[in-house]
């Protein structure tokens, strides 16, 4: 079955388990709006924010969510950067991309200049600072990190010319800590640390998604239940089981999901691990004799 005709069998949208979910149809994790609000402020005064979090909760997707609402602010300009492991020459030659200058990688000065301008003609022009979202920025090496930070910075480090949003999984704030990143890490003005979810977010999770892609009663309420209780607070393990039942369901055609399902595919790691540990105690009471 193909990814039309499983959508067409339940009447889906979309599949609510993958990771092209339309930015509106975005879950808002808790904290979310407040850390919204503190950006668009940010957005008129310049500096540094930082999303971080262990992997499967939801940081890329917190981050889609902020670009689409501070893409509907008028005269924001968001770049994004696409490749934060880049040398510093890349590096210059992404920047400019996003921002519409053409720099030369052999001339850095020329190019620290052309950006920098850039960015004050746009802040006298809209008295907004452009924001630059980098995803997976624990990648990012350090001299590209130092080379962003004293790029923003103007006037004696009394003014800063871009916005910027850096978002990674627990290694980054253990790098600011580092002495060569301390100075950036000092400029972090909000910090949104996302914990692994307690199961009444990810249920709410769970049927947010399940509403958006217009599917609500495609999973039992106990099946529910049991999904959230076996993700271990971590939404992208519980996209990936949901997916597989998915999947599972639609090659068997069932109607709705439920916990015989769940218990079909799941329960097949269990038995194997059930006769390992059976096998391993009936040789230690074999020895024992």
């Amino acid at each position: 079955m193909n990814h039309k005709q499983l959508l067409a069998l339940y009447g889906l949208k979309y599949n609510p388990f993958l990771p092209d979910i339309p930015p509106e149809a975005l879950w808002p994790p808790p904290g979310i709006d407040m850390f919204c609000f503190r950006l668009e402020n940010l957005v008129t005064d310049g500096g540094f924010a930082l999303i971080c979090g262990e992997p499967g909760l939801g940081k890329s997707k917190v981050l889609q969510l902020l670009a689409h609402r501070l893409n509907r602010l008028d005269d924001v300009v968001v770049g994004v950067m696409e490749r934060p492991q880049s040398s510093l020459n890349d590096f210059y030659r992404e920047m400019g991309s996003l921002f519409g200058v053409n720099l030369s990688p052999a001339n850095r000065y020329g190019g620290f200049k052309a950006l920098r301008e850039r960015w004050q003609n746009h802040i006298k022009s809209t008295l907004f600072r452009p924001l630059l979202l980098i995803d997976e920025a624990q990648e990012m090496i350090t001299c590209g990190m130092n080379e962003l930070r004293m790029l923003a910075s103007a006037h004696f480090d009394s003014k800063c010319l871009l916005t910027t949003v850096m978002c990674g999984d627990s290694r980054q704030p253990e790098r600011f800590r580092s002495t060569a990143l301390v100075s950036l890490g000092s400029r972090m003005r909000f910090r949104m640390m996302l914990e692994p979810y307690s199961p009444s977010d990810l249920l709410e999770y769970l049927e947010h998604a399940l509403e958006q892609a217009a599917a609500p009663h495609l999973m039992t309420s106990g099946l529910k239940q049991t999904v959230v209780e076996h993700a271990g607070g971590n939404i992208r393990v519980l996209n990936n089981m949901a997916a597989e039942m998915l999947a599972t369901a639609a090659q068997k055609e069932l109607t709705q999901m439920d916990e015989n399902l769940f218990l079909q595919i799941f329960s097949r790691h269990a038995p194997i691990g059930n006769r390992r540990k059976k096998k391993n105690n009936s040789l230690k009471g074999e020895r024992n004799e």
